[in-house]
């Protein structure tokens, strides 16, 4: 009997270390590259800012691929479509 106990807490314990919300150690995310000290302003002006953030067919980059936050995502999507529109870009 001993012996099966044991092994339906061992089962337990693996069950347990599956969890959906359990710490992942490995993950990290990258800070992002427009906010902090000595970072560049984001401006319609600044083309070769503007230039890293567009893909080879014109199109922006998500932020999942250049780690750049959500504000300042929205701010660099205004600002590239702001130099489309007066042909900087």
């Amino acid at each position: 009997m001993k012996k099966r106990n044991l092994k339906k807490k061992s089962s337990q314990n693996n069950f347990s270390k599956l969890s959906v919300f359990q710490n992942q150690k490995y993950k990290f995310k990258k800070k992002c590259p427009l906010s902090g000290k000595g970072a560049p302003k984001i401006d319609y002006k600044n083309i070769k800012l503007l230039k890293r953030y567009i893909s080879e067919n014109g199109k922006i980059l998500p932020s999942r691929i250049t780690s750049v936050s959500q504000k300042k995502q929205r701010d660099l999507s205004l600002s590239i479509k702001r130099a489309r529109n007066l042909a900087l870009l």
